[in-house]
């Protein structure tokens, strides 16, 4: 791999100045959530490191993680793409096409045996032998298999690639499979969303770069640094749902005044991302703020959960304004119910004397 650029080299052959290399690595740093202390040790890794091959190849999917991908502005799809890594085969955003990709795809993965990094988007169909998805002319789990065998490690980018999404629902006619049911002896890195948010796609990337290692996983395989709180934790309507402020209806006057979504069929509880904290283009919004509910696209089998329009589930809060009648008679009736039991528990023992006391004068 010594023949491959340097990210700083790129960036220095394309006239970018030290200062602004120097600016860009701490809004990487920022990025990825990791203090001041890392910016030298990013400066050092794209300063020094050879940029990453990287293959990224399609199955059944829709294109949308591409496209969250290409808007990343943190940092820009451009820098990543051109300077980063070294992307040498994706049959969406190369210019060959035909058997000009084909070659690149075969001669990619003879030159960097075991040096590059395979990117999946989508799933592989398995039922008739794959047929249900062909790229080259062959079936898609072929090329899958092929492509992973020398890569050193995968990332699955969606909840297509992650745990199959729409075309895995029920019943699933297709048998469209999950890429860790397929390929079972590379590590893995999933990046779910129905798309994932683009900076968390360049994030990834970036973390493996400057770290040569893989992120700190959850138990579902997914990185830590972005998947380790639920949406409903940092949501901005969270203070709404403590206090029982609930929307009821759509456009009513709850949603004007925009109180939380969990009756609307909110997954927010129950769904772990970085919407409500790094949220989209470019940090503008996510759907809750947007006025729709979670559907908790970042989760395994959320197309098989459900409406999303259900409340799939019961979880209780104290809500301070609208159920504080609801408490205080509660309690009321606690405090009435001791007092009866206690002067109930009172006359028995008054009575147990005085049948006491009349047999001992007799």
């Amino acid at each position: 791999m010594e023949n491959i650029e340097t990210f700083y080299e790129v960036m220095r052959r394309q006239g970018i100045t030290r200062r602004s290399f120097m600016k860009y690595c701490s809004l990487t740093a920022a990025a990825l959530g990791l203090g001041p202390s890392f910016v030298p040790k990013i400066a050092h890794a794209m300063e020094t490191k050879p940029r990453t091959p990287v293959i990224w190849v399609h199955g059944l999917e829709c294109t949308c993680c591409s496209e969250s991908f290409i808007r990343s502005a943190h940092p820009l799809a451009k820098d990543v793409v051109l300077s980063m890594i070294s992307l040498d085969y994706d049959d969406t955003l190369m210019a060959a096409a035909g058997h000009q990709a084909e070659a690149a795809l075969e001669e990619t993965i003879e030159k960097y045996k075991g040096n590059y990094i395979l990117a999946v988007e989508g799933n592989p169909p398995l039922n008739e032998d794959g047929m249900y998805c062909i790229v080259g002319g062959k079936p898609f789990v072929d090329q899958l298999h092929h492509a992973a065998k020398h890569a050193k490690a995968v990332i699955s980018w969606g909840a297509c690639a992650s745990y199959g999404c729409v075309q895995a629902a029920k019943p699933n006619p297709t048998r469209a499979t999950p890429v860790h049911k397929v390929i079972t002896d590379k590590p893995i890195i999933k990046v779910p969303g129905c798309p994932p948010i683009a900076e968390v796609m360049t994030g990834v990337i970036t973390y493996m770069l400057t770290f040569d290692k893989m992120p700190e996983l959850d138990r579902q395989g997914r990185p830590q640094m972005f998947y380790s709180q639920r949406i409903h934790d940092k949501c901005y309507r969270r203070p709404h749902f403590d206090a029982g402020q609930f929307v009821e209806e759509w456009d009513d006057e709850n949603a004007k005044k925009g109180y939380c979504l969990y009756k609307m069929g909110c997954k927010g509880p129950t769904t772990y991302n970085a919407c409500s904290t790094v949220r989209w283009n470019e940090g503008v919004s996510f759907p809750i703020q947007s006025g729709h509910g979670c559907i908790g696209c970042s989760e395994d089998g959320f197309w098989d959960q459900g409406s999303f329009y259900d409340r799939v589930t019961d979880l209780t809060q104290f809500g301070v304004e609208a159920n504080a009648d609801k408490v205080g008679l509660g309690a009321a009736g606690v405090v009435g119910a001791g007092v009866a039991a206690h002067a109930a528990i009172s006359a028995l023992k008054s009575a147990q004397k005085k049948t006491q006391s009349k047999k001992e004068e007799a």
